[in-house]
């Protein structure tokens, strides 16, 4: 029963609902298309692809040092010497033996000969000697002998060397009047005898301090027998430090003493001392843009005091080919018996030693160009304070000289020299001075100066086996003063030679050499006339 009661309201409660109007009803519809992603991370990728193939060729250019083995103004003799340490040294044909003959009874012989390893220590022995005997004109004859042993022994970082020489001149006083006056042979001779022993002590690696040093002295006999002798001693104390890469800075000490003694000398024979003192401070920049030299010299000239200048400079421009020099150097030059007679060897002896003052104002310029040339030119004024003058002693018959002090006079001085040298197959140098004196105070005229030199050198090693050699001098006339104080000229004069050398094999070889080839009987010294054209051959033994 009461189930069909629920049943009944159920479906009245149903036709209702369907009976009734639907209720209207409001609605926000939101459209989107964002929609948030994360964005994939960014990656390089690297890939290798084939390079394309460059067929031109480039343009490379190389700068090339000069192959120069040597530089040289004048043409010298090559003798062994003593070498500096080096890891790598040479020591083949350390023996040789040179030997000829040629006119006017000349024998020439030379030797020398290398002991040691050249790392440990090394002694180098040379000698040599020469005679010739004039023909044209009574007692025109000489001799030279030249020997000397030098030693070095070397330590880790230093060097202990030393050395002596021995040397014994013979010249004759043969410019007289051979028609006026006869002497003889023993009154006319001038012989000189030297002996010099030298010892040092030098480091060949700077210390931890950047010092370096060469502490040396050297002991001379001077002797022209029967007439004066004359020892001396030369102690050198020359320090250098390195500041840094750019500045250094060096003290040179030099103490220069002599002693002389004449013998024979009328009325009275003198006895004196020669010294010359000097301390030289200096200061050295170098860099890429200039080099500097700058210093002063400190010097007692026999107890007298002079401040004296030392500086100079190097200015390089277009890549270090080209360089602009300029200098302000003051020094004294030691006026012994010995040094002035290496000048003019028939020189009396002397009364008295006054030393020379010079002070020189100079310019240049110097180049490298073309791989072999170089070149270098220099002008300045040099002013010279008891300047020597050689003037013909007319009381002994002009057969000898005297010194004419100057005691004030300038020079304006020009240099220039010039050279092709590719190694050592083939060299040719040039050079030229001149000396202009003027200003004079005590001398009329610069006597037996010479005011133009003109020189040349050539070495060809035309093949492997044959060595072509050439030598030129030229001097312009000087002055010269003759009796009553007259002033005469001298003529010029040109001296040429050429030699010779060929190789028989590695060791023996035969030399020539032509002299005076020109035959120019010219005077560099007021009657003294040179020989004339000589020649000379011989063989040159390698060991």
């Amino acid at each position: 029963m009461n189930k069909l009661i629920l049943t009944t309201i159920a479906l009245v409660f149903s036709l209702v609902a369907l009976t009734q109007e639907p209720k209207k009803t409001q609605s926000i519809d939101i459209n989107s298309t964002y929609k948030p992603v994360l964005r994939n991370a960014v990656k390089i990728n690297l890939s290798g692809t084939q390079l394309i193939a460059d067929t031109s060729l480039p343009n490379l250019s190389y700068k090339i040092p000069s192959q120069n083995l040597f530089y040289a103004l004048k043409p010298i003799t090559l003798r062994p010497l003593a070498l500096e340490q080096d890891t790598n040294v040479y020591l083949g044909n350390r023996k040789f033996l040179k030997a000829g003959f040629g006119n006017f009874t000349t024998p020439y012989i030379s030797a020398g000969i290398s002991l040691g390893d050249g790392k440990k220590s090394l002694v180098n022995f040379t000698a040599d000697y020469i005679q010739s005997k004039g023909t044209a004109i009574e007692n025109q004859n000489y001799s030279m002998l030249n020997t000397k042993a030098v030693a070095s022994y070397f330590l880790p970082k230093s060097e202990v060397y030393g050395g002596i020489d021995l040397n014994l001149y013979n010249y004759y006083l043969y410019g007289y009047d051979h028609s006026l006056y006869t002497f003889k042979k023993d009154s006319i001779k001038q012989q000189f005898q030297n002996v010099a022993f030298k010892i040092g002590f030098k480091n060949t690696k700077a210390t931890e301090s950047g010092i370096s040093y060469n502490p040396n002295i050297e002991v001379t006999s001077f002797i022209n027998k029967d007439k004066a002798s004359e020892v001396g001693a030369i102690i050198t104390l020359p320090f250098e430090k390195i500041i840094n890469e750019n500045f250094a800075a060096k003290i040179d000490l030099k103490a220069d003493v002599n002693k002389y003694t004449s013998k024979s000398l009328l009325p009275i024979n003198v006895n004196f001392t020669n010294t010359i003192v000097q301390i030289n401070p200096a200061v050295i920049y170098h860099s890429n843009l200039f080099k500097l030299h700058g210093g002063i010299t400190a010097a007692w000239n026999n107890k007298k005091y002079e401040l004296l200048p030392d500086v100079y400079a190097e200015i390089p421009v277009q890549d270090k080919v080209f360089a602009i020099q300029a200098g302000w150097i003051g020094r004294f030059v030691k006026n012994s018996y010995k040094n002035l007679t290496t000048i003019n060897p028939y020189l009396s002896p002397l009364l008295a030693q006054i030393n020379t003052k010079e002070t020189e104002y100079y310019g240049g310029i110097k180049a490298s160009i073309a791989k072999h040339f170089n070149f270098s030119a220099k002008a300045g004024v040099v002013h010279y304070n008891n300047l020597p003058f050689y003037i013909n002693d007319t009381l002994a018959n002009d057969k000898s000289f005297l010194i004419s002090n100057e005691t004030s006079v300038n020079n304006f001085r020009i240099h220039g020299d010039i050279s092709y040298i590719n190694q050592d197959k083939f060299s040719l140098t040039g050079a030229i001075n001149y000396n202009g004196y003027t200003s004079m105070q005590s001398n009329y005229r610069a006597w037996h100066t010479i005011p133009v030199e003109v020189t040349a050198s050539l070495r060809w090693w035309a093949l492997k086996t044959i060595l072509i050699k050439s030598d030129i001098r030229f001097i312009d006339g000087s002055n010269y003063l003759a009796k009553g104080n007259v002033a005469k000229p001298m003529g010029a004069g040109t001296d040429l030679s050429a030699g010779l050398e060929f190789k028989i094999t590695k060791n023996i070889s035969v030399w020539g050499d032509a002299n005076n080839i020109l035959n120019s009987k010219y005077q560099r010294w007021h009657n003294y006339e040179v020989y004339g054209a000589n020649f000379m051959g011989g063989i040159l033994l390698h060991f």
